[in-house]
């Protein structure tokens, strides 16, 4: 990769009145609980043996240096485009970190291990990333660029967006009532995620920051994290009861659409 954020405020606005002051029926979908690529299906998030070590997003040591950067640059600007969403909606964004870990960390939602993924902690607001999974996710998944990178960093700091508006919250309490949607809940917080990523991208292609190919390389990213790409790839039977991140289809569809429309308002994944 190589935008200002788009959308206007009344498109954030729109968003939050609809998602938050709307109503809880409103809400039909998402995974409360902290918002991740669940890579692993046999693995239970937070569950895992913690070892290895935690380390911050400078100083980092080679190989891995040059990644680190990339990291971080995506990080600023990703955090950078929604502070000026919200700043232009008359609301305050609050930056987090990204806390890069090898092998396992300990965090405000319990353990996990890098076969958890990347993920999003609402307990302590964070994102953990650890670096294999990049090399997971061009080895393993068939999506290889650092566009699809930005892709994944772009999907978490959207679950820190949602859980700033309150979605988060909305969410883990419907599925409490209805424990039987707590899948598709899930589905509908990890799309609209995706659709955050996209709102992203095109904030970065309007300032000039992407190259060609880098929107092929997110949407192959986004296909290639889904619940039906990997329960295949996994050997077992794709069913779509289980699912709790979308379809291939379905992440590519609503990272398309944030991309496209630069619009937060219309990354609502509920109605």
């Amino acid at each position: 990769m190589g935008g200002k954020a788009a959308g206007g405020g009344l498109g954030l606005i729109g968003l939050i009145l609809a998602l938050v002051l709307g109503g809880g029926n409103i809400l039909g979908g998402g995974g409360g609980d902290g918002g991740g690529f669940g890579v692993d299906p046999g693995l239970s998030p937070f569950e895992a043996p913690v070892q290895g070590s935690e380390r911050g997003l400078d100083g980092a040591p080679d190989p891995d240096a040059e990644l680190v950067d990339f990291v971080t640059f995506v990080t600023e600007d990703v955090q950078k485009s929604w502070e000026e969403q919200f700043k232009t909606a008359g609301k305050d964004y609050t930056t987090t970190q990204l806390v890069i870990f090898e092998d396992g960390t300990n965090t405000g939602c319990g353990s996990a291990s890098s076969a958890t993924g990347p993920f999003y902690c609402p307990a302590d607001n964070m994102v953990y990333l650890d670096l294999g999974f990049f090399r997971d996710l061009q080895t393993r998944f068939g999506a290889p660029g650092d566009f699809a990178q930005a892709y994944v960093i772009a999907h978490e700091f959207g679950h820190h967006v949602q859980n700033l508006l309150g979605v988060n919250e909305q969410v883990r309490r419907q599925q409490s009532k209805s424990p039987d949607k707590a899948n598709a809940l899930s589905v509908r917080l990890e799309l609209q995620a995706d659709c955050f990523a996209g709102v992203w991208a095109h904030s970065a292609y309007q300032d000039e920051l992407l190259e060609s190919g880098d929107l092929e390389e997110g949407l192959g990213a986004a296909a290639a994290v889904g619940d039906d790409r990997i329960q295949k790839q996994s050997g077992g039977r794709v069913d779509p009861h289980s699912f709790t991140h979308g379809t291939s289809a379905q992440r590519m569809e609503w990272f398309q659409k944030g991309y496209e429309n630069g619009d937060p308002s219309g990354c609502d994944t509920f109605s």
